[in-house]
């Protein structure tokens, strides 16, 4: 595994003009993927405030046929919370008070030792030693 896709990531593939860049590394890094659980938690909570009908069945089915069946999702466990924990307290006492889900997301990637893949650069910028990656530049 080397990459930890966001939020932003794995729903990008269901805009209505998804971004080439975008499915074109889904396509080739596939594999190589995963999701962490708080992105799991997003995905499933979006998907399940949506009304029944077209729209929440396709979603559903790209959430488990495409996401859940093909990759990995990632826990946090200990040694995130951990991370996390530590993060929190040099980003609090700087004045900064990132989404407790950003630090959970950021965690699971560091600890993991995976580049995070976002379009949301700049929630994960102030964690310390994340190898931060925007797929939709060249």
């Amino acid at each position: 595994m080397r990459f930890l896709l966001d939020t932003s990531i794995v729903s990008a593939a269901l805009w209505k003009l998804p971004d080439p860049r975008v499915l074109a590394r889904l396509l080739e890094h596939g594999s190589e993927c995963a999701v962490a659980a708080p992105v799991w938690h997003e995905l499933q909570f979006g998907c399940r405030r949506l009304p029944r009908g077209k729209r929440r069945r396709a979603i559903e089915s790209y959430l488990e046929d495409v996401v859940r069946a093909t990759m990995p999702i990632l826990g946090y466990d200990e040694r995130a919370a951990s991370w996390h924990a530590l993060e929190r307290v040099r980003l609090t006492t700087t004045g900064k008070i990132p989404p407790f889900v950003d630090g959970q997301i950021a965690a699971i990637a560091a600890v993991n030792e995976l580049a995070l893949v976002t379009l949301n650069l700049k929630d994960f910028r102030t964690f310390k030693g994340l190898d931060l990656v925007d797929w939709t530049k060249a």
